[in-house]
């Protein structure tokens, strides 16, 4: 379960004003969190809290693909998107980093800055605690919930061994299944 604010935002909130180009070649996710929504909303960054919830409107995320856009709303402390849609390389980034997102079209439209919010991400179950309101959202297939829930796509891998981890380093290491006379 979660339970966060909103954080109120339109149609089309694209990766340039998500993160603003000029800031792409930062990678640590505290310093992409400084930088988030700067251009669309100056007080994001200082005031929003850890838990928070961003809303939006149609096409959240369109644009480039910029990997470093979820990066910096998960920096930030948010800690799910709902939205009306999402642009399809935005949702995959979301999933990858382990940035839980919820596709809501009636919560879009019914939220407002500062609503309490509880999300089920495994039922859909929306609940606009301050209007009285409930909503279900899109669930998450199983995978994308497995995948969220270990913290994005690298980790879950890692951890059901499809691939090793030496050193801190990653990298892709098929798993010999030795059932077959192949190895995999």
């Amino acid at each position: 379960m979660i339970e966060g604010q909103v954080w109120k935002y339109g149609d089309n909130v694209d990766t340039d004003v998500i993160l603003p180009g000029r800031y792409v070649s930062l990678t640590d996710p505290a310093d992409l969190a400084v930088h988030c929504l700067e251009d669309l909303d100056p007080h994001f960054a200082k005031e929003v809290q850890p838990g928070d919830i961003i809303v939006a409107n149609w096409n959240f995320g369109s644009g480039s693909s910029r990997e470093v856009a979820p990066l910096a709303i998960q920096g930030s402390g948010i800690s799910c998107i709902v939205a009306a849609s999402f642009a399809p390389i935005f949702y995959r980034n979301a999933i990858n980093i382990g940035l839980p997102i919820l596709v809501s079209p009636q919560t879009a439209l019914t939220a407002e800055k500062g609503d309490l919010l509880r999300l089920d991400l495994t039922s859909g179950l929306v609940e606009n605690v301050t209007r009285c309101l409930r909503f279900r959202a899109e669930p998450f297939p199983p995978l994308l919930h497995k995948i969220v829930s270990s913290g994005g796509l690298l980790p879950y891998l890692t951890n059901n061994r499809y691939v090793a981890k030496i050193e801190g380093v990653t990298h892709a290491s098929p798993v010999r299944n030795q059932a077959t006379p192949y190895g995999y």
